[in-house]
């Protein structure tokens, strides 16, 4: 589990997998090898030197580059397309004499460099052994005195086995409806999957498995990937006719365009990627470990059950409501009380206040101090909902600084939710919000953020920017995450929630700051089971918030509601003042319930049994590391009677091991309940939630 050289070029090896890349004999760095890691170095193959198609195809053409750039007879989908300041749009790239390659074990780092221009390209990749992910970014440095402008700079290119035909999995959707997964055939071309909305978006994701449609959720080679960024990003999936089939993956060049300085360098977001012969849910399981361990900002948190009280109050929120609904979330047992939209200065609608963070005198007259002494009097922590990326034009911020929004100076500025987008791109901006939100945080005990964005780009323009005005689509994502990361230094002790109405920034770079995501606002339980699914191919529970509310509660029962939700981080955000003793005892009941198997579902492994995209009977799994216990939950939605449920067969168990599980009298080997299976019976619209413990 290392980086070695050796002269064929050089060996990444994780866990259980290898990667090999080289030079081949016409001096490109080609890549060589990606699947199970094999017993000896001398068994990955060497570098292919491909010999061209005719006058029309060149060799290079062939070659499967381990980070292609425009120029020469290839016409190869690129990583890397620049012009230079004399005008020439061609890049020649090899590896540089001066400096070639350094490495250790963990890291490797290629320099390339163009064979007539001062451009250095360093490749970096990075080994993740034990979660069996290499990790890959890009820097440029422009080394001469002019200008260089990059139209492109892609994080990586991942290469498949070639000659092989391939299925695409990737997620879908729009607001209230995210991540539906699909699985669609590769055909010669290039299948390109983006986000040119500033966010990731709720469309798509910068995420993809592929496989030779043999894989299962437990069973198959897959090969998968993700981009860690939060702004506009791409991923092009080529099938060559030449029968290789490789993906593309980083930023979108999509109106976008750098100045590249002299003597400045530009660094690309990383993308993770890796392999398993353990299907579908072994791919997502090593994202899962990984997001955990490695990229949260808090490791192996446990999350605390919360309660918002946004659907209760709407706008209409005061010390005294946000206090009653506080006590009785307190007495079901609720950790952390959450005030949503509608507590700052001017803010009765969504038409006024956005930019104005301070609380609203009208509303709390003392502050928001009582309030939080009384959700902390009550045992609870305090959190508090926030949209700093936005301004509504009726708001103190934007009398006083109208041209702190992204705008061209000719166009109508267009508002989304009666709101525009502040230029976070601006460090004064930047310095306003980071003064405002760390006072808000350093006045008050305050321990959890809801960060919120509820719209997508417009007028993408910074008319006082000096320079390459398409800088804009990368500058506001760093300006976000400095934003961030600077609060969270001052603020250790607070957790952060990303949300864009829902699920609209969801990926591995908010994740650095960020140890939440709100999956959607699409609260409704069974539309929830979909999406959620979709979800965990990307991201642990630990880092999906689910609300139980009123959604169809005429339909579906509380505790089918609450099952769904406990499938992540549990939340409430139902109104609880119409909530019958009945119901708040029940809930009571479920929230104690979760408590206890919390652990298993945010720490655990999990495993999809039954797909709710594709079953009205579906069910989902959590095991423990040590594998002592287990949680499973069945979902029932609608299905015409008469009809026998199959069986559910479990994973993930001891074979050797003796389990035994709620409510069933046999104890039976892990074994037998991954291959004979168990039988549960459930009507329309009802729900189960079984623990398995080993004897």
């Amino acid at each position: 589990m290392t980086i070695r050289a050796i002269p064929q070029g050089w060996v990444l090896e994780t866990r259980t997998t290898g990667y090999a890349l080289g030079v081949n004999d016409a001096g490109r760095l080609s890549h060589r090898y990606w699947g199970v890691r094999l017993p000896y170095l001398e068994d990955y193959p060497l570098a292919a030197n491909p010999a061209g198609w005719a006058s029309f195809n060149g060799p290079t053409h062939l070659t499967p580059e381990e980070y292609p750039a425009y120029g020469g007879i290839s016409y190869i989908d690129p990583c890397l397309k620049v012009t230079f300041a004399d005008g020439v749009r061609d890049l020649v790239l090899q590896i540089d004499p001066a400096q070639q390659a350094s490495f250790s074990q963990t890291e490797l780092t290629i320099h390339l460099c163009d064979t007539y221009y001062p451009l250095l390209v360093t490749l970096h990749y990075r080994v993740h052994a034990e979660y069996d992910l290499i990790e890959r970014w890009v820097t440029l440095h422009n080394l001469s005195e002019q200008n260089i402008t990059v139209e492109r700079v892609l994080s990586a290119q991942w290469h498949l086995p070639g000659h092989e035909k391939y299925h695409l999995t990737h997620v879908n959707g729009r607001w209230l409806d995210e991540f539906h997964l699909l699985r669609e055939p590769l055909v010669q071309g290039i299948k390109v999957l983006e986000s040119r909305r500033l966010t990731t978006s709720h469309h798509h994701n910068p995420w993809f498995t592929l496989d030779r449609n043999t894989a299962d959720e437990q069973r198959g080679e897959v090969w998968f990937g993700v981009l860690a960024w939060s702004g506009n990003w791409r991923i092009s999936a080529e099938v060559t006719e030449f029968a290789s089939t490789r993906v593309n993956i980083g930023l979108n060049d999509w109106d976008f365009a750098w100045n590249l300085a002299a003597k400045q360098s530009f660094t690309t977001p990383s993308s993770y990627a890796g392999y398993t012969d353990e299907g579908f849910g072994g791919a997502s399981r090593r994202l899962h470990d990984f997001v955990r361990t490695t990229v949260v900002p808090n490791p192996h948190l446990t999350h605390k059950v919360l309660y918002n009280s946004w659907e209760a109050t709407l706008f209409d929120v005061n010390e005294h409501a946000q206090l009653e609904l506080a006590r009785l979330a307190a007495e079901m047992g609720v950790e952390l009380f959450v005030m949503d939209d509608g507590w700052f200065h001017g803010r009765t609608l969504d038409n006024a206040g956005l930019g104005d963070w301070w609380p609203d005198k009208q509303k709390f007259p003392q502050g928001l101090t009582p309030l939080i002494q009384g959700v902390n009097a009550l045992g609870m922590d305090f959190g508090l909902w926030l949209e700093p990326e936005m301004v509504n034009p009726d708001s103190d911020l934007y009398r006083a600084h109208p041209d702190w929004v992204l705008h061209f100076p000719t166009r109508a500025r267009t508002e989304g939710r009666n709101q525009l987008i502040l230029n976070i791109a601006r460090p004064d901006v930047q310095d306003y919000l980071i003064s405002l939100i760390d006072r808000l945080l350093s006045e008050h005990t305050i321990t959890f953020i809801k960060w919120d964005m509820n719209r997508n780009v417009s007028e993408p323009g910074w008319p006082e920017a000096e320079g390459e005005p398409r800088e804009i689509w990368v500058r506001y994502v760093q300006g976000l995450y400095h934003i961030w990361h600077t609060l969270r230094t001052r603020h250790p002790g607070v957790i952060w929630q990303s949300c864009s109405g829902g699920g609209g920034r969801a990926d591995f770079g908010i994740l650095r700051e960020a140890d939440q995501i709100w999956v959607s606002d699409n609260t409704e339980a069974t539309a929830r089971l979909a999406i959620q699914e979709g979800f965990s191919h990307i991201f642990p529970p630990s880092t999906m918030e689910a609300w139980v509310t009123d959604a169809s509660e005429h339909l579906i029962s509380l505790e089918f509601r609450f099952h769904v939700s406990m499938c992540g981080v549990l939340g409430i955000g139902g109104h609880l003042l119409r909530w019958s003793e009945r119901e708040r005892a029940e809930a009571k009941r479920l929230i104690a319930q979760y408590k206890e198997i919390r652990s298993t579902i945010q720490s655990g492994d999990l495993y999809r049994l039954r797909s709710p995209q594709h079953h009205p009977f579906s069910a989902i799994q959590y095991v423990s590391k040590d594998r002592s216990e287990a949680v499973l939950f069945a979902f029932r939605t609608y299905i015409p009677d008469p009809v026998e449920l199959p069986p559910l067969y479990l994973c993930g168990l001891d074979p050797d091991a003796r389990y035994r599980i709620d409510g069933v009298d046999d104890v039976r080997s892990g074994q037998a309940w991954m291959h004979a299976g168990l039988r549960v019976g459930l009507n329309n619209f009802q729900s189960s939630l079984l623990r398995v413990w080993r004897v």
